[in-house]
């Protein structure tokens, strides 16, 4: 017979997500008549950029005639959307990558989960608290992070990220095989100086740790000595991989496109010590073997955020997202919450009042104004007092939603 995969049987009931959509459609059939306005889960609301429509339109009719249909493409993506990406993320900020170390995907979930795949399940691991909670749960899924004990996972070090430390993690006084950093952070909003990163780099090159980098939310940055990539960090090539979505940038939650970048000398070593393995050949074999490429269209899309006029209009967009966080940010200042991000992120990361915990706050704001937020410790313990509000709704549902809260906190 076969035998379940039993590491499957530790992970929680359900995703964060998920778990807060069976909560709102509950409160949705209870209150028929009730607008609920999410403020919780990270999609996105405005639509797809006129560059990106064109060029999928295109991308369409291509498909429909001989001459110009494309069937499997490359598992590493094409090569002009990988040029494209070279020449305009990392380019501009003296980053020298060669394409082939550039690997498109669907999003960059699919690629943060999978990632672990590369290195041995025993390897230890290091986040920083709160996370993103695909980082925890595909480790536990092989069986990486060992055993749940009160909230912890055994094999795990965590890394509070707390007011009290201003959100700046401290570096493990121990040695850590992998490490997982996201900046700007989801889900504190926070971001990372180069002073900082740059002992995180060092670190990984005293200790042979992996950096697993998460960059999904770097075109939010607005303020300039904010890094946008890893390898702004002299040395990082040999320490870390990097994650990119245009998920949040572009709108793609729908389409689905992103990419990740393994440096050609990033190595890990054989269990006896004596070969160090190129990562990027073995990404590159596995997808071979695993993944058969985004589909033309999205990369034609993706493609197009690179324009001018792409780029205009990407930015155009992202700066309304950013307006709704400005509200947000100055209205829930304003009714006496301590609020983190909002500035280089789409993210607002907001203390409970009068000590309430996460999940118990989150109800009284469904119930009483009906809005929905994400409970903080969803996100690991340290997210515990807290919840995230994002930005990626109407601006004027995210007024009303500040006016509800307003009212709701008078009444």
């Amino acid at each position: 017979m076969a035998l379940v995969n039993e590491h499957y049987l530790k992970l929680q009931k359900n995703y964060l997500f998920a778990d807060i959509a069976k909560k709102v459609n509950a409160y949705k059939v209870a209150n028929p008549k009730a607008r609920v306005i999410s403020l919780g889960i990270g999609d996105v609301t405005r639509p797809l950029v006129p560059a990106v429509i064109d060029a999928m339109h295109k991308a369409v009719d291509d498909m429909a005639h001989k001459e110009t249909f494309h069937g499997y493409g490359p598992e590493q993506g094409y090569l002009w959307l990988r040029e494209a990406i070279v020449k305009n993320d990392f380019l501009p900020r003296g980053i020298r990558l060669d394409p082939s170390e550039v690997f498109v995907n669907d999003g960059a979930k699919s690629d943060t989960g999978n990632i672990g795949e590369l290195v041995r399940w025993d390897n230890s691991l290091g986040v920083t608290d709160p996370i993103y909670p695909v980082y925890i749960d595909s480790n536990v899924m092989c069986g990486r992070a060992g055993v749940l004990e009160n909230g912890k996972w055994s094999n795990v070090t965590y890394m509070p990220c707390l007011e009290t430390n201003d959100f700046v993690p401290q570096i493990p006084d121990h040695r850590v095989d992998m490490i997982y950093l996201c900046y700007p952070n989801n889900p504190t909003g926070t971001v990372i100086t180069k002073e900082e990163l740059k002992k995180w780099v060092n670190y990984a090159l005293k200790n042979d740790t992996l950096i697993l980098y998460d960059a999904a939310y770097e075109a939010y940055i607005t303020e300039p000595h904010i890094p946008h990539s890893i390898y702004e960090i002299k040395g990082a090539r040999k320490v870390a991989i990097e994650f990119h979505s245009y998920s949040k940038t572009a709108g793609f939650t729908g389409v689905r496109c992103g990419y990740t970048v393994i440096p050609k000398e990033l190595t890990a070593v054989t269990i006896d010590g004596k070969e160090r393995i190129a990562l990027n050949t073995l990404w590159f074999r596995r997808q071979c073997t695993k993944f058969n490429g985004t589909s033309y269209i999205s990369q034609r899309a993706a493609e197009a955020i690179y324009s001018p006029e792409g780029k205009e209009q990407t930015k155009a967009v992202i700066d309304y997202y950013m307006g709704n966080a400005r509200l947000m940010y100055d209205a829930l200042k304003k009714l006496g919450f301590r609020v983190y991000g909002g500035v280089n992120a789409p993210y607002l990361w907001v203390k409970t009042p009068d000590g309430v915990d996460s999940w118990k706050f989150f109800e009284q704001l469904l119930y009483g104004a009906q809005i929905v937020c994400t409970p903080g410790v969803g996100f690991g313990p340290s997210g515990e007092g807290f919840v995230r509000f994002t930005s990626f709704g109407e601006r004027e549902d995210c007024k009303e939603a500040m006016q509800r809260l307003a009212k709701w906190m008078k009444a």
